[in-house]
């Protein structure tokens, strides 16, 4: 006889029942019988479907909508509203009676609401323990891993945050000291900014700096410089990160902040050569062709020394789903920490729907997401974005929010949209024939906006809008401050 025929009875110590507490369930729901108000200490957190007991995730749901509806919840009240069962020789009606009589007092009822709530997580946990595993059994061909893994992570992540007790009002002087923390963790921070400090200084003090759970749109049209902004401020960040190692052992960030960047359209090596340029002063196309001079090597050498240990981290994985990007980026705050999010560009992630689907619900899926992921990480994410070609069919190519593509969920989601324009690009396309009085006048437009950019803040939710002025050095595609008479540096006697 084969022995996978034979099925040996297991002894009754091996079966494992789900957690759950039926005591607490039961004191819970006759303290709010007997007094409805221990209903108001759970109901921000505790759900029907918390119940271990099928009827008893049913009674608190009644007690739910009768307290909604403004009425009262007792014994009488409820047993309408219920099933009539046999509870082994007890009705129903008689059981309800029961719960309230054995009921002592509401003290407890917040404290038996988290262990129901807890013991649900539990269960929780382990559904989706057996849904990974039986998964990873079954798994179809085309399904990878990956997948698998993303899916898993995007449960927990969901599981973590659903229903958590620990919101609610708090008081005023709760208020009053977390505004004065981050009033002095800003004193403390490079420029005295309540964000992080980008670098620019009067960029900087527009914005008050990267604000964290911000979605921060950055748009433009092609050639106008959108990634070298991003990777000047991601840099600048990254290179000024500083961190304080805590009591229990963590490090917090005290100024800067550990950078990821997803460059969904340049190779992480074609990203690198482009910060190397930056930071070196040799333009990148020498750096390409290996057409430098020695000085210009040593240069080399002394900015990739001093880069080696920035915590800047690129993903250059192409055509990715807004839920991978999400799940890295958990990924990486977990292993490394994270104080900052680049996604090159926008229009290159990928939404859930099948393609085909209308491309303005996807994006509104991404920047729904992305903001989200911001919310949830605590974080500033800037996230680039192409415009329509719109702009370059009016006078005047400054670009405004109704240039966004698909820009009802662009504009809708962010907290901040920015805009890159350097008139430069477009005025050297139409030079006159040299010689000619246009020509000269063409000559000194071009000596006007020569190495001249403009950030437009189109959309703010925190500050004033308006446009900041910066240099930008088109041969290394850096962007600084630009210079002015107030920010003269003092002449030595």
């Amino acid at each position: 006889m084969s022995s996978l025929a034979r099925i040996e009875p297991q002894p009754e110590a091996n079966l494992r029942l789900a957690p759950h507490n039926l005591e607490a369930e039961q004191a819970l729901l006759g303290a709010i019988l007997v007094n409805n108000e221990a209903y108001d200490r759970v109901s921000d957190f505790l759900r029907p479907e918390h119940f271990f007991e099928a009827l008893h995730g049913r009674i608190f749901e009644v007690i739910t909508k009768l307290l909604k509806a403004g009425k009262v919840a007792t014994p009488i009240t409820l047993k309408t509203y219920l099933p009539d069962l046999d509870l082994g020789g007890m009705t129903v009606p008689q059981y309800l009676v029961r719960l309230a009589t054995s009921a002592t007092t509401i003290i407890n009822a917040t404290e038996y609401g988290r262990t129901i709530y807890e013991l649900a997580l539990r269960r929780n946990l382990i559904t989706i323990g057996e849904d990974m595993v039986n998964r990873a059994f079954d798994a179809p061909v085309d399904e990878s891993p990956r997948l698998q893994i993303e899916d898993a992570e995007r449960k927990l992540y969901g599981l973590a945050e659903a229903g958590r007790f620990e919101g609610g009002f708090q008081s005023f002087s709760t208020a009053l000291s977390l505004a004065i923390h981050m009033a002095s963790e800003a004193y403390r921070r490079d420029g005295g900014l309540s964000g992080t400090a980008t670098g620019l200084r009067d960029f900087d003090q527009k914005l008050g700096g990267l604000q964290r759970s911000d979605l921060v749109i950055l748009a433009g049209r092609p050639a106008m410089g959108k990634t070298s902004l991003a990777t000047n401020i991601a840099y600048n960040i990254a290179k000024a990160w500083r961190g304080e190692r805590q009591p229990d052992g963590t490090v917090k960030t005290a100024n800067g902040g550990i950078v990821g960047f997803f460059s969904l359209e340049m190779s992480s090596e074609q990203l690198a050569t482009r910060i190397i340029a930056e930071q070196s002063g040799v333009p990148s196309f020498k750096i390409r062709r290996g057409d430098i001079t020695q000085d210009e090597f040593a240069k080399l050498h002394e900015a990739v020394a001093e880069m080696q240990s920035v915590p800047l981290h690129i993903d250059q994985s192409g055509g990715i789903s807004i839920a991978q990007l999400a799940a890295r980026a958990r990924r990486l705050k977990r292993q490394h920490g994270l104080d900052l999010l680049v996604v090159d560009y926008l229009q290159l992630l990928a939404g859930s729907s099948k393609k085909g689907d209308n491309r303005v619900q996807e994006l509104t899926e991404i920047t729904t997401g992305l903001k989200a992921l911001a919310k949830e990480l605590e974080i500033p994410i800037v996230a680039l974005s192409q415009l329509s070609r719109q702009v370059e069919n009016r006078d005047d190519k400054r670009p405004q929010l109704s240039d966004l593509r698909e820009s009802g969920s662009i504009e809708q989601d962010a907290d901040v949209v920015l805009f890159v324009y350097r008139e430069e690009y477009y005025l050297q396309n139409k030079e006159p024939k040299p010689g000619t009085e246009d020509h000269l006048k063409w000559q000194m437009e071009m000596d006007r906006v020569h190495g001249k950019a403009e950030v437009i803040i189109g959309k703010q939710r925190h500050g004033p809008t308006g446009t900041v002025q910066l240099q930008f050095d088109a041969n290394v595609t850096r962007f600084s401050d630009l210079a002015s008479e107030d920010y003269l540096p003092e002449r030595l006697e």
